[in-house]
């Protein structure tokens, strides 16, 4: 009885310190405008507040030159014109609310959609919009949006996000110079596989990856299957697969014709909701 109460009390104690340990959620205000984007306040390297839009389906955070210039990200003004990107610059401080994060990646440059936003919010209220909050920032947290109490909820996950600017530049890039690499196919939802066209003549794409719990790898796709239509469309080329899957929409499961060790089989996948 003594060695089961001691037992007892060590798990409690052990769960007592898992609860200690666990992150605490930071709340941060936001303001939702006309438009139905998030605005929230932010301080870069302790300068500020500056308005920001919380976009979750921004690949990148962005900041105007004029903040830039002000918190010290940059010296000089960057120049952007369509076509052409700016050099990824780092903010060391990145401060919403009570939430403090360091070194987060931004490009700097006066876009014309958030200048448009700006105007039109200036115009209105007397205060500027001055850039996008996007992946590099979000990515590092699981994020409830409370709509009742106009409310952010962070929770540091432990993740450190790539820098999606410097892969999508190496993706471009390879492409200029006719090197193909294998592309994640997911215009319309998340698949979770990767592929690549073959040099030889076989009707199909191959398939290089999967990753793993993802709709593909649930259904039993494996690596080295041969797909030869999704949802009734041929898929002999990159473009192919990916005019192919643009036609469906999350949770819907559709057939997917691949080729294995010669045979051909019907497998069903539905991809799931991203980001």
């Amino acid at each position: 009885m003594k060695q089961t109460l001691a037992f007892g009390c060590c798990l409690l104690l052990a769960l007592q310190g898992r609860a200690q340990d666990a992150p605490k959620p930071i709340t941060v205000p936001f303001t939702q405008i006309e438009t139905g984007h998030f605005m929230i306040k932010v301080k870069l390297n302790d300068k500020g507040p500056y308005n920001l839009i919380f976009d979750t389906g921004a690949p990148m955070t962005l900041i105007d030159n004029r903040i830039a210039k002000d918190s010290g990200v940059i010296k000089t003004a960057n120049s952007f014109f369509f076509g052409a990107m700016t050099t990824p610059q780092t903010i060391k401080k990145f401060k919403l609310g009570d939430l403090e994060v360091e070194k987060v990646t931004t490009m700097v440059m006066d876009h014309p959609t958030v200048s448009a936003f700006s105007r039109f919010y200036e115009k209105k209220y007397n205060e500027s919009i001055d850039g996008i909050v996007g992946f590099p920032f979000f990515a590092r947290f699981a994020t409830t949006v409370n709509y009742q109490t106009k409310e952010l909820k962070f929770v540091p996950n432990g993740y450190q996000p790539e820098d999606v600017m410097q892969g999508m530049m190496k993706t471009m890039m390879a492409g200029s110079s006719g090197k193909q690499g294998p592309k994640v196919l997911a215009p319309g939802g998340y698949w979770g596989f990767s592929f690549a066209a073959k040099s030889d003549e076989a009707a199909g794409i191959t398939i290089e990856k999967l990753f793993p719990g993802g709709p593909a790898d649930k259904a039993g796709l494996k690596v080295g299957d041969r797909l030869l239509t999704l949802d009734g469309r041929w898929t002999d080329s990159i473009s192919d697969a990916y005019n192919a899957s643009s036609f469906v929409k999350p949770g819907k499961a559709v057939e997917l014709v691949i080729k294995r060790d010669g045979v051909e089989k019907t497998i069903k996948v539905a991809p799931e909701t991203g980001l």
